[in-house]
């Protein structure tokens, strides 16, 4: 079956480990979005999978400076059809798994039901708990956050911009308390940190 196939292949792949649980988390967010309306399971799930493989350690850049302008959309864009056929998955949908990872990110518009579902839910994981462990997560070992205050930085922007980019009123409603959360933890820090550097 491809769906074990793929996500035994993530699994081997995600690196660092912990980028591993994303992935399920997010089709299963993906598919609660949805409702009651109909969409292409196959489609979705082989997209929610695959869209960070070029997040990964050993399918990005090493170089920083070619970090700096890694394109992680595009190759997994590119590195998904042949992964699909190699999985036996049904090739007529490859295209649809392409288009919904192309459109996955915020400042994307995607143009199938299944992108919209994946990019609203991609971004509620940015948001909340999730959110605050995966950003803070990256302290240290990831070249944009060197300190506290750069996850901090990225975790307010994600406050201010990320709900009003949701499209689903199913999404909107999931993101009023992982907004509050988010809000209370940003205002704690600021509170605790009393005005000293990160």
């Amino acid at each position: 079956m491809f769906r074990d196939a793929i996500a035994d292949y993530i699994r081997a792949q995600a690196k660092p480990p912990d980028k591993f649980s994303h992935q399920p988390r997010l089709y299963r967010l993906a598919t609660e979005l949805a409702e009651d309306q109909p969409f292409d399971d196959d489609v979705l799930y082989a997209a929610a999978w695959l869209h960070d493989l070029g997040v990964f350690v050993g399918h990005r850049p090493e170089d920083l400076a070619a970090l700096a302008a890694w394109d992680n959309v595009a190759y997994a864009a590119k590195a998904a059809p042949p992964l699909l056929q190699q999985f036996g998955f049904p090739p007529q949908k490859i295209p649809a798994v392409v288009e919904v990872i192309r459109t996955h990110q915020p400042s994307a518009k995607p143009t199938s039901y299944e992108g919209v579902l994946l990019r609203d839910a991609d971004i509620l994981e940015q948001l909340g708990a999730i959110g605050i462990l995966r950003t803070v997560s990256k302290i240290g070992r990831d070249s944009r956050y060197v300190r506290f205050a750069d996850a901090l930085r990225l975790l307010q922007r994600n406050a201010e911009q990320l709900p009003g980019q949701l499209q689903l009123p199913s999404a909107r409603r999931l993101a009023e308390p992982r907004l509050d959360l988010l809000n209370a933890f940003l205002a704690a820090a600021a509170a605790e940190a009393a005005e000293t550097e990160f």
